[in-house]
This record gives C-alpha cells, sequence and structure tokens, in this order.
C-alpha cells in the first residue's frame, strides 16, 4: 500500500485462519515516502503467497521469497515507491544463504521462528529478534543445527532500502515530516478526506 495523499484501511486475517488456531505471522512495513512525493495518489496492491517470486541458494539449503525489489536480476512482484527488497527467507539447519545487496540499501534481518545468526560474524538471534546490518553488497544468515520444536527451519524477514534522510514526525497511522503535516492530516481524517479500498478488492 502507498498511502500517499491518503487512503483508509484495516488488515484483518482471514477468517479461516483465526477459527483454526494456530500460529500464523503478520507483518506490516511502511515505506516511508519522500517529502516531496507524500502527497502522490493512494495506491494498494494484495500480494499473495503464489505471487511472490521463488529462488533457492545454489545449494538447496535456503528458499527465498522474494516479495519486493531485486536479487540478483530477479524481481518480487511488490512495487514500491521508495526503493527497497523485501524478503521471506526459511534456512535449513545448519544451513546458510548469503544473498548479493545493493550497497546503498541499509539491510535489517527479523526473525519469525527459529535460531540462526547473522553475517559473516556469525551474530547470534532468534524468533522475535532482529539484527541490523552494516555496510557491504551482501547478507548472509545461517540457521543453527538444531531448531526448536515449533519449526524446522529458521524463518528470517530481511528487508532494507534506501534511507530517505529526512525528518519523520508520526503519530499514530501518521507518518508526515512535520507537526503541522501531522495536525493536517488528523484534520483530513476527520473530515472524511481519506480514500478508501473496498474490503472485496483483489
Amino acid at each position: 500500500m502507498t498511502a500517499g495523499s491518503g487512503l483508509l484501511h484495516i488488515e484483518t486475517p482471514p477468517e479461516s485462519l483465526v477459527t483454526s488456531g494456530g500460529l500464523f505471522h503478520g507483518l506490516q512495513l511502511w515505506v516511508n515516502l519522500p517529502a516531496a512525493d507524500k502527497m502522490i495518489a493512494p495506491k494498494y496492491q494484495d500480494i499473495r503467497g503464489t505471487n511472490v517470486k521463488l529462488l533457492a541458494s545454489s545449494d538447496g539449503g535456503a528458499l527465498v521469497r522474494l516479495i519486493a525489489g531485486d536479487i540478483a536480476g530477479h524481481q518480487g512482484p511488490g512495487a514500491t515507491h521508495t526503493p527497497i527488497t523485501m524478503t521471506h527467507v526459511s534456512v535449513n539447519p545448519g544451513a546458510e544463504v548469503t544473498l548479493p545487496w545493493r550497497a546503498d540499501f541499509n539491510g535489517l534481518a527479523y526473525g519469525l521462528a527459529g535460531s540462526g545468526t547473522a553475517g559473516a560474524e556469525r551474530r547470534p538471534f532468534h524468533m522475535g529478534q532482529s539484527v541490523v546490518f552494516g555496510d557491504g553488497d551482501s547478507l548472509t544468515i545461517r540457521a543453527d543445527e538444531a531448531q526448536d520444536s515449533r519449526s524446522a527451519n529458521f524463518e528470517v524477514v530481511l528487508l532494507g532500502g534506501r534511507p530517505i534522510r529526512e525528518p519523520v514526525a508520526h503519530y499514530g497511522p501518521f507518518v508526515m515530516n512535520s507537526h503541522r503535516e501531522l495536525q493536517q492530516a488528523m484534520e483530513d481524517f476527520q473530515a472524511g478526506r481519506l480514500g478508501t479500498i473496498p474490503a472485496d478488492a483483489r
């Protein structure tokens, strides 16, 4: 979703997941817009698991689901106004994957399940923890030899983008560049000037 000049939305898991129970993950990623583009027309994308680009490490030890951006010439379906790369990586126990990464992008890993290490230094992290990578043109994730009983693999969201390096002001769901812009966004919301996406839009 590109919020741009404003739209209303809500994230709800499918009813079948709620009624069946069990563990599932919901991630919300906000990709900031440069100040000059804050008020562009809103846009919505519904990206499903069947739409992502599937890649594998050369030894078959890792599956990479490319959601947005580019890795080694492969393009994910997600289109963002601000350049980013976002993946969901499943690493088999004891396996390691190194992905080429744009040197002008920052890099972050978030553990969805299991445990392993990040970087050539093999810094440990696990489910619920994040790792911020330093400068470089590749990112490395390694899975521990033994994983917990909840997950067979080390499941990681790996993402990053080109830093905008502008002031950020936020309040609730609004992300702008100044306090005055936040006030205007609240006034627009209260006056009903934000657009909507129908719940059944596909």
